[in-house]
């Protein structure tokens, strides 16, 4: 029996049945609990062995690529802020 690799997720709706809601952030951003639903259902796909997610989204939906894009600026000033106080304590 050949393993599911593969995910593809849809996520390119406008979140009409969520207004007001969704009228600010994509509805994928909306927070539950500490995060927003699309990492919960992300992290639920690498659980269950999927190593290649696919997000189909919307040219408006750029808020989405961003939420999962990688700020190496800010992670650089972060690495340096901790390693300045890891120096410190």
């Amino acid at each position: 029996m050949k393993r599911i690799t593969h995910a593809v997720i849809p996520v390119a709706g406008f979140g009409t049945r969520m207004l007001p809601l969704s009228k600010a952030v994509p509805k994928e951003l909306l927070p539950l609990g500490d995060r927003p639903t699309i990492h919960y259902v992300i992290d639920e796909a690498i659980k269950a062995g999927i190593e290649h997610i696919v997000l189909v989204t919307h040219q408006q939906k750029q808020a989405i690529e961003n939420y999962f894009d990688t700020n190496y600026e800010l992670d650089a000033q972060l690495r340096e802020k901790t390693r300045i106080n890891w120096l410190i304590a």
